[in-house]
């Protein structure tokens, strides 16, 4: 069995929506100082809906595979629906990852809300609510910095 699936290898190789939006509505940036993960995301929206979304990403090939199915996951939804992108539905949508490679979905997901925030704060000066995530989540093992195979 291989050790990531197509979809992952398809998004790690032809990214989608790379880049940077000059005027976006939202810029978030997260970071994951033990394996030196950083992921950028630009929003675009209208009418309180995503109408383009561009990410920038230095890390893994499973970090910029999560980057790119994350932002196709939002492009033209609501940004309340936006707001409840979990990182489990990343990894799904991937067809999976590797345990030792799901943080990389949940910098996705903290990389998506922190852009929403930042276009909620710039509307009406705060923070959407915070979404309870499972604690399962909040813990995981890097090591990006070791793992080249495959990637």
């Amino acid at each position: 069995m291989a050790l990531y699936s197509e979809k992952v290898m398809d998004h790690f190789r032809n990214p989608r929506n790379v880049g940077v939006i000059e005027d976006a509505d939202g810029v978030g940036e997260v970071g994951n100082a033990k394996c030196g993960d950083i992921m950028k995301m630009y929003l675009k929206i209208d009418n309180d809906v995503i109408t383009d979304v561009k990410f920038e990403t230095f890390g893994c090939g499973s970090a910029i595979a999560s980057s790119s199915m994350a932002t196709e996951l939002i492009k033209g939804k609501p940004v309340s629906e936006a707001m409840t992108l979990t990182n489990k539905a990343v990894a799904e949508a991937l067809d999976g990852l590797p345990d030792y490679k799901m943080h990389c979905s949940v910098l996705a997901e903290e990389a998506i809300r922190s852009a929403l925030n930042d276009y909620e704060r710039k509307k009406s000066g705060e923070d959407f609510p915070e979404v309870k995530q499972d604690d399962e989540d909040e813990h995981f093992h890097c090591c990006c910095a070791t793992d080249t195979a495959g990637e």
